[in-house]
């Protein structure tokens, strides 16, 4: 017969047996329910090679593999907060937007107007449906002038001298130019004037060769001028074009473009010169001439290729008539065609062409100062 005291006795026992089985079994308990991250290829080669050898070397591969993103014998330490104000520009860039060349290019495309595509006076709607329509997927944004400063100022919030450069800029030319290598040093992906066409999707940009976890940037060939009277026409015998411009966040490129830019701006903003840049130096202040510079000055720049192995510095001569695309380290060129088909001049292809990606109207370029906006080139 169960009486009351025996009744007692097994409501206690069996609430005991189920409180210590629920905590025997709680995810905070088990070793199993903590996900650590996976280590990287660089950093697990490095703890491979640290097994054999002596226990000081472990330690130091451990450490590295930790600065990798692996771990050593328990999760990674967070990121610690450094003092940036003995920073220079370039290193401060470096600390807020790192560079890691095995992630994906991101799936962002950036395009701006004075207008979204959900105004009635916006007008590109043929050629913006175009990026959309060949990168399903992807987050395509059309950027105002009023919105481009205020995402610049959450981005490069840390980094007051850049927005004291951006919004010192006298023309809107200046600031299209500047606003596609922040955005793009900040975040990543596609940027393309408002005025392209995508032939192709970017998928295709890069060689199925060439893996894409060892490319970081792809640029286009935009003039390849082959006659003596060059110089009366383009800045540079090579031009790469910016018009179109891919990349994975904190390319060094990027970073070297938008310290130069914000150094020569401040600087002539101190001298009171800034008011005397007018259209005709655009070009090698924030265009394709510097743009140009740059990417040749990282190409050959020993601390990121074998310079002393080297056959000679990379110039013009290494992509004059190219008709396919070339790896450089980390960046894919493409030639003339992939960014400008149908030119009629310079080598370029027509429209159809496999190597055809990117079709550019140049509807910016005619219009006066008084009418452009960041926009149009």
């Amino acid at each position: 017969m169960l009486t009351f005291r025996r009744a007692l006795v097994a409501a206690v026992f069996f609430i005991a047996v189920l409180f210590l089985t629920t905590r025997s079994s709680s995810p905070a308990a088990s070793a199993a329910a903590v996900e650590y991250p996976k280590v990287q290829p660089g950093a697990e080669a490095a703890m491979q090679e640290s097994q054999t050898t002596a226990s000081s070397g472990q330690k130091a591969a451990g450490d590295q593999a930790v600065q990798n993103g692996g771990h050593q014998g328990g999760p990674p330490k967070q990121k610690p907060m450094k003092d940036m104000s003995r920073m220079t520009l370039y290193e401060k860039l470096a600390y807020q937007f790192p560079y890691d060349v095995e992630t994906k290019f991101p799936a962002y495309i950036w395009q701006t107007w004075k207008w979204t595509p959900a105004h009635g006076e916006f007008t590109f709607r043929e050629q913006e449906a175009t990026w959309t329509e060949q990168h399903p997927g992807f987050i395509h944004e059309v950027i105002t002038d009023q919105v481009a400063v205020h995402l610049l100022r959450l981005l490069y919030g840390s980094v007051p001298e850049v927005l004291e450069a951006y919004e010192a800029l006298p023309l809107p030319v200046l600031k299209a130019d500047f606003f596609r290598y922040l955005i793009l040093l900040a975040r990543g992906g596609i940027y393309s004037d408002i005025d392209t066409y995508a032939i192709r999707s970017a998928l295709e940009w890069v060689p199925e060769s060439v893996p894409r976890d060892q490319i970081g940037l792809v640029i286009g060939i935009e003039a390849d001028p082959d006659r003596p009277d060059w110089k009366d026409w383009y800045s540079r015998r090579i031009q790469f074009c910016q018009w179109t411009i891919q990349s994975k966040p904190g390319h060094p490129v990027l970073r070297e473009v938008v310290s130069r830019i914000t150094e020569q701006v401040l600087k002539r903003k101190r001298a009171g010169s800034l008011k005397d840049v007018v259209d005709k130096d655009v070009i090698e202040f924030t265009g394709p001439a510097l743009w140009t510079d740059i990417i040749f000055g990282y190409f050959n720049d020993e601390r990121y290729f074998d310079m002393e192995n080297s056959v000679g510095l990379i110039d013009w001569k290494n992509f004059t008539g190219m008709e396919t695309a070339r790896r450089v380290g980390d960046v894919i060129v493409l030639p003339i065609t992939s960014f400008s088909p149908g030119v009629q001049q310079m080598g370029a292809k027509d429209y159809d062409d496999p190597m055809a990606f990117v079709k550019h109207d140049f509807e910016g370029t005619w219009k006066p100062e008084s009418e452009r906006h960041i926009g149009e080139q």
